[in-house]
């Protein structure tokens, strides 16, 4: 298939069954599935994820994403209604990006209509954030807001807790929702919602990755609050890609091997730092980039990734690293075998 127009309408027809949305994570965190698509040969199977180590090679890098999950989620009032705060990214200026959402009565949240502008959201501890600006002038979803606390990330961890939406069943504790190659920042930062692509590693499986040979190369992309609305892009997020990474990537390339990024932010991240002949320098800052079918990628060979909803901007980027009709055999066997969507979901492996 050929017409990115007709595999887009297909990608975008499908519907997730609400059995099919993870509402709780897995006992075992390896023991999720993992569906494989292989682009050469069209070739789509079954596994435990806990088999990855013997669908990769030796020589191989996995790029991971080390930002933290920060419990990014408080309660709050504006004016007499109560209301919850998803704190997303904190800019340059030291102004947060956030969402203001709704109590759904169930423990998870609903839309709110933004603002107004100039509108102060009362918080724990006397503390309060000013709904500045939205971040859109022409969306009221996130605001930029300046938070009245010294050290928003410290009022977080004394009274927020990870964001919840309304498909799972229950608060989880911060660590469900922390990956196995998750750091600590010096500047104590982290993002809104979990890198999720990751959370099926464990240090045993990176264990025998690495004794097979396969490389892990680190990169930090603090990653905001996930998009509600269709086919809204990603806004500005910082990320870093240190210098042994670049080299780790450029070195397995020309050696032959294949650079899987583990998860979108970790694509994004790279494909930031990469120029047009893929080749991969240091760099940090802050990344607008939206991978397209037409913009393709140049530095990743291959994604493991979540299953993402048809609304998602982030289909667009796996359409660019795999082929259109492997994704739509890949999302028809997904939804005939009840794989889980979403953070506590099962996972998909595009390989070259």
């Amino acid at each position: 298939m050929t017409d990115t127009g007709r595999a887009s309408d297909i990608l975008r027809d499908f519907r997730v069954p609400p059995e099919s949305l993870a509402a709780a994570p897995r006992a075992r965190r390896d023991g999720v599935r993992l569906l494989v698509g292989r682009k050469g040969s069209g070739e789509v199977a079954h596994h435990a994820f806990r088999e990855l180590p013997g669908l990769l090679r030796a020589g191989d890098v996995l790029v991971v994403n080390t930002s933290r999950t920060l419990p990014a989620a408080v309660d709050g009032r504006l004016g007499d209604d109560p209301v919850v705060v998803h704190f997303s990214t904190r800019r340059d200026d030291g102004r947060w990006v956030v969402e203001v959402r709704d109590p759904d009565g169930r423990g998870s949240t609903v839309r709110r209509t933004g603002g107004p502008a100039g509108a102060a959201v009362r918080l724990a501890g006397g503390e309060r954030l000013l709904l500045d600006e939205p971040l859109d002038p022409c969306a009221d979803r996130l605001w930029v807001a300046s938070a009245s606390m010294a050290d928003p990330v410290r009022h977080l961890h004394r009274h927020g807790r990870p964001i919840r939406y309304s498909y799972t069943e229950r608060d989880q504790p911060l660590s469900a929702h922390q990956t196995v190659f998750a750091t600590p920042s010096p500047d104590g930062l982290g993002s809104a919602e979990m890198p999720s692509a990751a959370r099926p590693f464990t240090a045993p499986l990176v264990t025998e990755l690495v004794s097979r040979g396969v490389q892990i190369a680190p990169i930090v992309l603090h990653t905001g609050v996930a998009s509600t609305e269709a086919y809204e892009p990603p806004y500005a997020e910082p990320y870093a890609v240190p210098a042994p990474t670049a080299w780790q990537v450029n070195a397995a390339r020309a050696a032959g091997g294949r650079v899987v990024a583990v998860g979108t932010t970790a694509v994004r991240a790279l494909e930031s730092a990469a120029d047009r002949d893929g080749v991969v320098r240091p760099a940090h800052g802050w990344t607008d980039l939206v991978i397209t079918p037409e913009r393709g990628v140049r530095a990743v060979d291959g994604l493991l990734t979540g299953l993402h909803e048809p609304e998602a901007s982030h289909l667009l980027m796996l359409r660019a690293v795999s082929a259109d009709d492997l994704l739509e055999r890949v999302y028809a066997e997904a939804l005939r075998h009840r794989y889980l969507w979403h953070e506590f979901g099962d996972v998909n492996l595009l390989l070259p």
